[in-house]
């Protein structure tokens, strides 16, 4: 009795009491720091700033100015000049990121090119902008020596206001192709950039056919999920093998088809394509092969992911939400990330006019205000956690609602809509903690990763490698941190309790279960990797087939990586819900079997198709020892357990 008393009892959906309220509280007032430097910006004059544009003398375009001292021409009345203009556009500052020129308030911008002197002065007096420095005359432009260095330089290129922003931007975007040129150091002839950005440009409605295409794909293989999930496994695994053989075997068509083709048309554009097809077919080739040989080793085990696929599907067939939990995830972590650029973009331009060494204005936070950006980094890593954890916690609660309920039929109407409910009035706080803990192991690795950045070929071999260890090492404790805080809010769903003792309490059920855990983990995370390959490559072979209209004239690489890039991050998003679904189920599952023995009173909430599964690894894992342990009890599903 005592050995009983001291094991933690487990009443599935009994109690529900607050969690971690302090937490809670920190991550408000926390919330609340973000506000007050939202408020600073916006306060210390930076808004204005940011959206009506600034000169290079302190002045804001569009408005009356007060005067800086010792700056000339700063306190000007620029309420007719409401546009920004650079003289120099093209003249990127890569150390201090920004446009190393002259700004200018201007009336209005250049919206053709002029070529000479007496083209800005006929645009002056035609338009009434002045593109040249403040003290000089329309009338002085072509006679006045210092315009050489007051008025832009020229061709002045031809040029647009960029929409709520009030700046002169050019039409012609090619030269911030040598700011790009700067950014990809492993380009080292200048025209393959400029052959890969003109690929994309032209083949961006192929690109953007192709990735809903890969959404459509993704929706497409949900819905596979829900309803033939007893023969998912074995159809997934088919397809894949189809995909690897047929998507390697038209690469190598593809490459020995243009190989004829390209000895006639010696052009570097047919070069590219045809050393892109080998790198393209080679790559396919290996990776067949070794996603035969992991396919031949788990084949014994496929057949055991059926059974608990399929229970994954009833979840699907009575949550149906739960597909849409990626873009209800996804748009509020694009409105965040939308109000955090928008406020960093702020305090860019927050702080008093200081002069530099130029003899120009810019403005700095002085005293302990300049650190406030890392406050607002931190605040994006933690507050970004927090929203994948509601996911997490929403997911779980709404799986363990549909477990732990005896008769489906008496399932809440919208059980999403349940567990979102739970999470906000008595888990919040559990969830502000759990993503706090993934934030201390991310900033680390985020600052290692700036300074191997930074230290690029000028650390020694032991300091390069000491880095990367540190990195990888960092990377896989955020790995397990993030499985066990899905487990941990798991428990949390089922038994109401705080952070640690759920964390310790599903740790504990897992190293219980450890060979399960890897059996289950391993199979059905490779299942689900491998419906990602499918409709991966299904949109490259769609992509290369497009693509290979506009061989003579595109060249393929970056177009198809951003289409496959696109393809397994849409993949991803959805069918990680699905991988959530099975490890919440297996957590219950572990909890199920061991509190409940089918007794009168201690029946079991799983379903038959559940235990038969778990019947099938028993008996292979006792095949695999012979006999080396004691008959376990025959496990028994509840009465009235789903048939579906």
């Amino acid at each position: 009795s005592s050995h009983k008393s001291s094991k933690r009892e487990w009443k599935p959906l009994e109690d529900h009491s607050c969690t971690d309220v302090p937490w809670l509280l920190l991550f408000i007032l926390f919330c609340i720091g973000m506000g007050f430097i939202c408020g600073f910006s916006i306060a210390t004059g930076a808004a204005a700033r940011l959206l009506s544009g600034y000169d290079s003398y302190g002045n804001i375009c569009g408005q009356k100015n007060v005067k800086v001292e010792g700056i000339v021409n700063s306190g000007l009345d620029l309420t007719h000049k409401k546009y920004v203009f650079f003289l120099d556009p093209c003249n990127i500052d890569l150390v201090h990121q920004r446009i190393k020129s002259l700004a200018l308030c201007v009336s209005a911008c250049p919206r053709k090119e002029l070529k000479t002197l007496a083209d800005i002065q006929k645009f002056a007096e035609t338009n009434g902008s002045t593109l040249c420095s403040y003290e000089l005359q329309p009338s002085e432009y072509t006679t006045d020596p210092r315009a050489a260095k007051l008025c832009p330089k020229y061709p002045v290129p031809e040029s647009a206001p960029i929409p709520f922003f009030h700046r002169c931007a050019p039409v012609n975007i090619s030269c911030y192709a040598k700011f790009a040129e700067a950014l990809i150091t492993f380009v080292s002839d200048s025209s393959v950039l400029h052959r890969l950005i003109s690929g994309v440009m032209t083949s961006k409605e192929i690109i953007m056919g192709l990735c809903l295409l890969s959404l459509v794909l993704s929706m497409i293989l949900m819905v596979i999920i829900r309803y033939i999930s007893r023969v998912l496994v074995w159809i997934l695994t088919i397809l894949v093998i189809l995909g690897s053989l047929g998507g390697t075997g038209v690469l190598w068509w593809l490459y020995a088809k243009q190989r004829v083709s390209a000895s006639a048309v010696e052009t570097q554009i047919a070069k590219d394509n045809l050393q892109a097809l080998l790198i393209y077919a080679i790559s396919a080739t290996v990776f067949t092969v070794i996603l035969f040989l992991i396919m031949l080793i788990m084949r014994k085990r496929v057949a055991l992911t059926i059974a608990l696929f399929h229970v994954a599907g009833k979840v699907f067939i009575h949550l149906p939400l739960l597909v849409f939990q990626p873009f209800w995830t996804f748009f509020v972590l694009i409105l965040f990330w939308t109000y955090w650029i928008t406020v960093l973009l702020f305090l860019g331009t927050t702080g008093s006019p200081v002069p530099n060494e130029e003899g120009f204005v810019e403005f700095r936070m002085l005293g302990p205000l300049k650190y406030m950006w890392w406050y607002h980094v931190v605040g994006l890593i933690w507050i970004s956690e927090f929203i994948l954890a509601c996911q997490q916690m929403t997911v779980a609660g709404a799986v363990v609602t549909y477990y732990f309920t005896r008769e489906k039929r008496n399932l809440p109407f919208t059980p999403i809509l349940a567990s979102v409910n739970r999470l906000v009035c008595y888990h919040l706080g559990t969830v502000a903690k759990g993503s706090f803990i993934i934030t201390l192991v991310k900033i680390p690795r985020m600052i290692l990763m700036y300074i191997h950045t930074q230290l690029k070929g000028k650390e020694n071999a032991c300091a390069r490698c000491m880095l990367k260890a540190c990195i990888c090492c960092l990377w896989c404790l955020e790995k397990c941190l993030t499985y066990l805080n899905q487990n941990a809010y798991t428990a949390t769903a089922i038994n109401s309790t705080n952070f640690c003792t759920s964390a310790k309490d599903a740790f504990v059920i897992l190293v219980e279960n450890a060979l399960r855990v890897a059996a289950i983990n391993t199979v059905g995370d490779f299942m689900l990797f491998l419906g990602k390959v499918l409709i991966v490559c299904s949109t490259g072979l769609a992509g290369i087939m497009l693509l290979n209209y506009q061989r003579d004239y595109t060249i393929w690489v970056l177009p198809l990586i951003i289409v496959c890039l696109f393809a397994f991050l849409v993949a991803h998003c959805f069918l990680s819900i699905y991988e959530m679904v099975v490890d919440v189920l297996f957590l219950c599952f572990a909890i199920d079997t061991k509190y409940n023995d089918g007794s009168p009173g201690r029946e079991f909430y799983m379903d038959k198709v559940l235990m038969e599964f778990v019947e099938n690894s028993r008996k292979s894992m006792k095949e695999a020892v012979r006999g080396g342990g004691a008959e376990g009890r025959e496990l028994k599903p509840m009465v009235g357990a789903d048939e579906e």
